[in-house]
């Protein structure tokens, strides 16, 4: 199978409803008779445990899969629109249409949720597959290549690392969903417009946390340490830094510290539930955030290269311009920075790059409306984080270098068709106009 099609696409088999929906009933057996393969691969590769494997990619693929087989027909189905005057009598209406072949290029932080999820819209909007595992995880990476083809039809798995990547981009697939960094975004941008292949870029950033003084702070502390350390913070949405009112900042990161032990105990290396971190380089790159970063370590900083391991790690009041405040940290640290107020640290966001996510933690709903109204992101959560990716109707993607186009639920259907506008008009009357 190649792009444009290829043979599966072509036959016009995958068209039908049953074909489609024989793939998800194929993609939602794989994640039920394999389960304990995947869980062994990412264990592997993350150092995960068995939940939050299930938590963190089993669970919200079978989650996605299952909406999208519960609503095929809806999705499918023309969606009338009205008909002015001008061209009465007709009827008027949205087809969704098969592209023909996409291709899913897949990052190491969810290697199984982020090739499953989109790749449900891809089979349910008619479609055929290439899909790109990343490298960096290597053992889900083989699960997925071995395993897809037996469960699926009309997807290929091509395994390998940049030279592969490079060579997929060449071709004019139909459209490309990336899933990775905003650098490497850019190179799938620039080698798709060469074909002209639309893309939906999936990428990341610096997202914030707003914290008031009106919040109950060990909710808020526990529920932000949940979402940084879900994954060892290697989540594109993770709570990247925390934006604290200045009253408040000390009982804050105290609270964080309780939450460090009772998620992980004294000792956070010898939990069974902190995921490592993926390979020695990015281990490297997060031990040097925190040298020259100007701030205060305190909570965490212990680290060891040869387990992989990085203890839970707040970091407060650093210097803004220090590499830690400027990079995406994906990683379990977290800075906080004190502020003047809501409208100080408004001001901070605004000054930076549209984030992915954005998260306010307050008792107050204006304070709440007043920080989206004053803010743009890919998405938002209002007192808890990350569960905004958990609602299979709520579209997902970035803004700015943040991504762009969305997916899960009928927004990845959509982005997977091509939404023809068809105009049906009787013969007669032939009236002259």
């Amino acid at each position: 199978m190649g792009p444009r099609g290829g043979t599966d696409f072509e036959s016009g088999r995958t068209r039908s409803a049953d074909w489609r929906r024989r793939q998800l009933d194929g993609l939602l057996d794989l994640l039920a008779n394999e389960e304990q393969a995947i869980q062994a691969a990412l264990e592997a590769d993350l150092g995960k445990s068995a939940f939050e494997a299930w938590l963190t990619d089993v669970g919200p693929c079978v989650a996605e899969v299952r909406h999208a087989k519960d609503h095929l027909e809806q999705w499918m189905k023309p969606r009338s629109v009205s008909s002015p005057l001008v061209v009465q009598p007709a009827r008027s209406a949205v087809q969704p249409e098969p592209l023909a072949t996409v291709l899913i290029i897949a990052p190491w932080n969810y290697p199984l949720q982020l090739v499953v999820n989109p790749l449900a819209g891809v089979l349910a909007a008619g479609n055929t597959a290439v899909v790109k595992p990343s490298e960096l995880a290597p053992a889900t990476s083989a699960v997925l290549a071995e395993m897809l083809p037996r469960y699926v039809d009309g997807v290929h798995v091509v395994e390998g690392a940049v030279p592969e990547t490079t060579e997929l981009l060449a071709l004019p697939f139909d459209h490309i969903l990336f899933t990775g960094s905003t650098e490497v975004g850019r190179i799938v941008m620039r080698a798709a417009a060469d074909n002209f292949v639309p893309v939906t870029l999936e990428l990341g950033g610096k997202s914030p946390v707003v914290v008031d003084e009106t919040v109950d702070l060990p909710t808020a502390a526990r529920r932000i340490m949940w979402g940084m350390l879900l994954n060892a913070g290697q989540t594109c949405i993770a709570p990247d830094y925390c934006l604290v009112d200045r009253l408040v900042v000390d009982r804050f990161v105290a609270e964080l510290a309780e939450a460090v032990t009772a998620f992980h105990g004294a000792d956070p290396r010898q939990s069974g539930d902190l995921a490592r971190i993926v390979n020695g380089r990015h281990h490297s790159r997060l031990t040097g955030l925190l040298e020259d970063h100007g701030g205060t370590v305190a909570v965490g900083g212990q680290a060891d290269a040869d387990d992989r391991h990085l203890a839970p790690t707040v970091v407060v009041d650093p210097n803004p311009e220090s590499p830690l405040m400027q990079e995406e940290i994906f990683g379990p640290i977290r800075p906080v920075v004190p502020v003047d107020g809501v409208h100080d640290a408004i001001d901070f966001i605004r000054s930076r790059p549209k984030p992915l996510a954005l998260y306010v933690f307050t008792d107050e709903r204006a304070v709440a409306d007043r920080v989206l109204a004053a803010t743009s992101s890919g998405s938002a959560c209002i007192n808890h984080v990350l569960l905004q990716v958990a609602v299979p109707d709520l579209p997902f993607g970035g803004v700015g270098p943040a991504g762009m186009g969305r997916y899960h639920g009928q927004a990845g259907f959509d982005a997977m068709s091509n939404l023809r506008s068809v105009v049906r008009k009787p013969l007669r009357p032939d009236l002259d106009l």
